[in-house]
């Protein structure tokens, strides 16, 4: 099992779940985040003042995945968030030692 870690485009988000559910993904957290990659944010003016955005607002996908599906999920998310333009985020993959469903007490790749 894995554990796929994608920092994404807000409005890159619709695409990229579009994309997990045609491959059969059926489980996605996302929560919003603030960051900078080598872009390192960016200049605004506002009512004539100029001030620098160091943390961009992002989305952050968290997927809990068989492994034989990973290189369709990175495929996936790869295609469908990319914007070809600086800070169309990254994708990390890790290892998922143990999944517990909450409710029935499945375990592994039952639970996910």
């Amino acid at each position: 099992m894995k554990m796929v870690t994608a920092i994404i485009k807000p409005f890159k988000l619709d695409d990229v779940r579009e994309a997990l559910s045609e491959i059969g993904v059926q489980g996605i957290t996302v929560v919003e985040v603030k960051g900078f990659g080598r872009q390192k944010g960016h200049t605004e003016l506002y009512r004539g003042a100029e001030y620098v955005v160091d943390f961009l607002p992002k989305i952050k996908l968290e997927i809990a995945i068989n492994a034989n599906i990973l290189d369709q999920v990175i495929d996936a998310i790869r295609t469908a968030a990319n914007s070809n333009k600086i800070g169309d985020g990254k994708i990390f993959v890790s290892n998922l030692e143990q999944v517990v469903r909450i409710r029935t007490g499945e375990t592994g790749s039952d639970a996910i």
